[in-house]
């Protein structure tokens, strides 16, 4: 195996459910970002959008996602609630990524949220260069169209990501070997002979 750092860091990310202080500061933060902004672009849309929650931030936020729980469920029970309000609270810091989707000939909705998504991934990536550990959310709240609003999105934007970041709290689950060949299928091209 080739002892490049860089690879032997791809190869075993992994997320962390359970996360505390400290996370990544600003300059951190920004240095991050700076990775995210460097996530394939097809037509130089630039699609991300980010939007970051600290501190008692994060409860804001938690209201936003108990908001969004009632649309979607209006007979959610209290401790459904208090989840969703509570779930920011999670990691010290958390980092809404969003697809902000243009009208363009060449580049589809679909491909906007992929670069989102490279974008979200790259700011997990660098977290973890960094010293930091991160988990990806999703869920419900990402297909809310008032939450994305409610976060300065508009029109077809998409919230593509809820990013938890910090240091690990808990043992991280061994990262399994997973076998290329599994997921891989070859094409070559016969030499001519």
């Amino acid at each position: 195996m080739n002892s490049n750092p860089v690879l032997t860091a791809l190869r075993q990310r992994n997320s962390a459910p359970k996360l505390d202080a400290p996370a990544p500061d600003e300059t951190q933060l920004d240095q991050m970002l700076r990775c995210a902004l460097r996530s394939p672009d097809h037509g130089r849309l630039r699609p991300w959008r980010f939007v970051s929650f600290r501190a008692s931030a994060r409860d804001e936020l938690g209201q936003l996602l108990e908001s969004s729980l009632l649309r979607s469920n209006p007979q959610a029970d209290e401790a459904a609630r208090a989840k969703a309000r509570s779930a920011p609270r999670r990691a010290p810091l958390v980092v809404a990524v969003m697809a902000r989707i243009s009208e363009h000939p060449k580049v589809p909705a679909w491909e906007q949220q992929l670069s989102a998504g490279c974008a979200a991934f790259a700011l997990e990536l660098a977290a973890e260069a960094l010293g930091y550990a991160a988990i990806w959310r999703t869920g419900s709240f990402c297909e809310d169209a008032e939450l994305v609003k409610a976060l300065g999105g508009a029109g077809e934007d998409r919230i593509v990501a809820f990013l938890y970041f910090g240091t690990p709290a808990c043992n991280l689950k061994p990262v399994p070997d997973l076998d290329p060949d599994d997921f891989h299928e070859r094409w070559d091209a016969v030499a001519d002979s």
